[in-house]
């Protein structure tokens, strides 16, 4: 089942063709529309069949009868404080529900915002506010979700979804030195959902909002009009509504392999510089299938684009685009590529090689609310050299993509990382997904080159962490947490490296972790260990699921673990308090999609968020206590007052 199957005959002719295929250069970048009349034109007329060829001139062998199979992909800034979240790229903070600003955590939960003031070794709750704008009531804002913040100087800036009035919300409040917490402003950003069960909406680069929406395409009018306009609200009043995205801003698909363009969606790539008195944004728009995946690096956002037309029938390939837009504002250039990335951790932008590296499948849809968490077809790593975007006009060269074999039919999760040497990714067996107990094959593939390593692991993996140079490998068990190291790379205790391997398992009994957001998880390397080879690491878990209750329902204990070189070893948790809290009257945005616990390390201190408790704990000879714990928890106005 997870054996590699070779490449076919056919392989070594056409990437012979492709080969003599790409002589001519690609255009520097995509093309605008001059006006809006030209833009309702190219959507209006899009459902004709056109003239052109039905694959692109330099790709004759993309209509050869066996080239694409479901079984192969291609035959032949500035920092103000230390980060307390785990992001994907340095310099490149991500949207989460606690964040750090001098001595005060700032904790979304909820609907609301709480302040913690962490000063002078002490801990102390300072002060909360809605996280919505005044003036809608809870029954007005019932049908929105504020689930991600980001903090920039004294900027808190809150990223929620409004279904009822179909736009995604920045909402944007000012910290004072005390802790101090108050409404600016709001604006409404017309789209579409932008939820995933794993990728975070919100980016932040220096001081830029960098943020991605879709939106889905019915006429121009609608395309242009639904697409952003920012509204800013106010006092309670909705004020004029900015235009940020004109048709010189909105770039063409290039045509599909079928001769038409993808015109299902627009996708929006906005930028607003969070600090300025008066948000001031701008976007880029491209048209494109639904099917979408995003990235952030640290100077561009990649957007990858499944097409919904499948070669040689629906057992085939799909073709795909990616986009890179540059962050300065500067015009979008596109690759064509084949398959689909699982999700934001199937990328990794590396500048100083000049490549961009996916790991691919032939079977995917994105990475939209939960559509990630299934997989089948095969695997693929693309190492795309950034010099291949320009118009996209160009077929894929299979030069670019080494095979990494087929996975398991209806293989439940996948669960893929980069580290600075490898990409890695795990894929659980069938009947791995309901429980815990099962076997999930590991693929390590050397960036660099060589042969690949599979290893087979007991449980579910939920997580691929890197720690250091190495990786940490997080499963479920029957009834367990699983902690694997993944040795990567040589080290002084070695004489020679025989390739990755599991050099130690620790299995914490007993407990399952609450959730599977990258932000869950934390590990702080000792400031003596620059390799990563020491730290201490946190995340939320949970006892047994207990019959009957639902997701979101039990509340989250922290256990914490210190590596020590290739093992890791407990020491100690840090347990909730759920029956000390009250009804905290909650009205807006009351379930956690993002969970409600968090491991912190700042300044030497280790916390543990655990609902509305923020717990201190002290290391002492190996051993975590409890320090203090203090709870922020609002009461409700039903509750019996002091």
């Amino acid at each position: 089942m997870f054996s590699i199957r070779s490449l076919v005959a056919v392989a070594v002719a056409a990437i012979g063709l492709s080969g003599a295929a790409r002589a001519a250069e690609p255009e520097p970048h995509l093309s605008a529309f001059g006006s809006m009349a030209e833009f309702r034109a190219h959507i209006d007329h899009a459902g004709q069949d056109p003239s052109g060829p039905a694959c692109p001139a330099d790709w004759p062998e993309c209509a050869e009868d066996g080239y694409l199979t479901d079984e192969i992909i291609v035959t032949g800034s500035r920092v103000t404080a230390p980060s307390i979240t785990n992001n994907q790229e340095a310099g490149v903070d991500e949207g989460g529900i606690v964040k750090m600003r001098g001595d005060t955590l700032v904790i979304l939960r909820r609907g609301r915002l709480f302040t913690v003031d962490t000063s002078g070794d002490g801990l102390r709750p300072v002060d909360s506010i809605n996280a919505w704008a005044p003036g809608p009531t809870p029954e007005e804002a019932e049908d929105a979700w504020y689930d991600e913040m980001l903090v920039v100087d004294d900027w808190v800036v809150v990223i929620g979804y409004a279904y009822g009035r179909d736009a995604t919300e920045i909402n944007r409040f000012r910290l004072d030195r005390r802790g101090s917490i108050r409404f600016v402003d709001s604006h409404l950003l017309s789209s579409n959902d932008y939820y995933s069960s794993r990728n975070y909406a919100s980016r932040l680069v220096g001081r830029d909002l960098v943020l991605y929406t879709p939106g889905e395409i019915d006429t121009a009018d609608e395309a242009l009009t639904g697409a952003p306009q920012l509204i800013r609200w106010r006092n309670g009043r909705r004020g004029e509504a900015q235009t940020i995205l004109v048709p010189e801003s909105v770039y063409r698909a290039p045509t599909s392999p079928e001769g038409r363009p993808e015109l299902e969606a627009l996708h929006v790539v906005t930028r607003c510089d969070l600090t300025r008195p008066r948000l001031t944004c701008d976007a880029t728009a491209i048209l494109g299938s639904w099917s979408r995946t995003f990235y952030v690096a640290p100077d561009a956002t990649y957007v990858w684009m499944t097409g919904s037309d499948r070669y040689n029938g629906p057992q085939r390939l799909s073709h795909a685009l990616v986009y890179r837009v540059p962050l300065d504002g500067s015009a979008p250039t596109a690759a064509r590529v084949l398959g689909a990335p699982t999700d934001q951790f199937s990328f990794a932008e590396d500048r100083t090689a000049g490549v961009l590296r996916v790991l691919v499948r032939s079977e995917g849809d994105g990475d939209a609310m939960w559509r990630p968490e299934f997989s089948e077809g095969s695997a693929a790593l693309l190492t795309l050299p950034l010099t291949r975007f320009g118009d996209g006009a160009h077929g894929p060269d299979p030069a670019d993509y080494r095979m990494l074999g087929t996975l398991p039919d209806n293989a439940w999760r996948m669960v893929n990382r980069f580290t600075p040497h490898h990409a890695l990714f795990t894929v659980s067996a069938p009947g791995t997904a309901a429980g815990g107990d099962g076997l999930t094959l590991l693929t390590a593939v050397p960036l660099s080159g060589g042969a690949t390593t599979e290893l087979l692991l007991s449980g579910r993996v939920e997580r691929i962490e890197p720690v250091g140079n190495d990786a940490l490998i997080i499963s479920r068990g029957a009834n367990s947490l699983l902690f694997e190291t993944l040795n990567l790379a040589a080290d002084v205790r070695q004489t020679r490296f025989s390739g990755p391997r599991i050099t130690h398992t620790y299995e914490l009994e007993g407990a399952n972790g609450a959730e599977t957001r990258s932000h869950a998880f934390f590990y702080q390397p000792d400031a003596d260990s620059p390799g990563g080879e020491r730290g201490i690491m946190g995340l939320p878990v949970i006892p047994e699921r207990e019959e009957g209750t639902g997701l979101f329902e039990q509340a989250a204990d922290m256990a914490f673990l210190r590596r020590r070189g290739d093992r890791v070893v407990p020491v100690g948790e840090l347990v909730s308090d759920p029956e000390g809290q009250e009804d905290d009257g909650c009205q807006v945005s009351c379930v956690d999609w993002y969970g409600d616990a968090r491991p912190i390390f700042v300044a030497g201190r280790v916390f543990a968020l655990l609902g509305y408790e923020l717990v201190e704990g002290v290391e002492v000879k190996g051993r975590l206590g409890e320090r203090r714990r203090v709870s922020f928890a609002p009461r409700s106005a039903n509750a019996p007052q002091d």
